[in-house]
């Protein structure tokens, strides 16, 4: 295999994230089981993992495993935080943060992996209790990306949110099985 094609399906192991348009409900319940399931999803991906293990890069010049449990509980609280902001604000201007920095952080590289488990657990049972509740014509409300410089509606970015827990969640997964961890 090309070592590019390798390096993109470890840096992609589900594929890139692609939104086809405004969601039906029964896809829409479908990314809300998604991020429901991910906290566990990923507390089991990182069961019996010693410090080295976690402290392990899933690819190289990637975050160690420890990194991406951590920016996966950042991550997922920016969203949180931009789904109550485009329900509660007229086309609010979201602020984007430098994840790679935030990686870089002593706590994403060095605290235990159960503190953003813990989060992460107590986080998306309050946003599926938010999303649950939710009319359709809510997913079309949105909020502004300065960076990317578009409207992002609350169906994109359900979507986006539940594709982002599997994707990290599989460089764990994949790097067990590569190590056969």
């Amino acid at each position: 295999m090309p070592i590019e094609a390798n390096l993109e399906e470890l840096r992609f192991p589900i594929g890139q994230f692609s939104y086809c348009g405004p969601c039906d409900e029964d896809q829409r319940m479908m990314y809300i089981s998604d991020i429901e399931s991910a906290p566990e999803d990923l507390a089991q991906a990182v069961r019996g993992l010693s410090d080295e293990q976690l402290d392990t890069p899933y690819r190289e010049g990637g975050w160690t495993l420890r990194q991406v449990v951590h920016h996966l509980a950042d991550s997922h609280a920016n969203s949180y935080v931009r789904f109550r902001l485009a329900l509660t604000e007229d086309h609010p201007t979201i602020r984007p943060y430098c994840e790679d920095r935030w990686g870089e952080l002593e706590d994403a590289r060095f605290a235990p992996v159960e503190i953003s488990l813990t989060l992460l657990s107590a986080l998306h049972q309050r946003w599926v209790i938010l999303l649950r509740s939710l009319e359709s014509g809510d997913y079309a409300k949105a909020y502004f990306h300065p960076e990317s410089k578009r409207d992002v509606s609350l169906d994109e970015a359900l979507a986006m949110y539940a594709w982002h827990g599997k994707h990290h969640i599989s460089h764990i997964t994949s790097l067990r099985d590569r190590n056969g961890w």
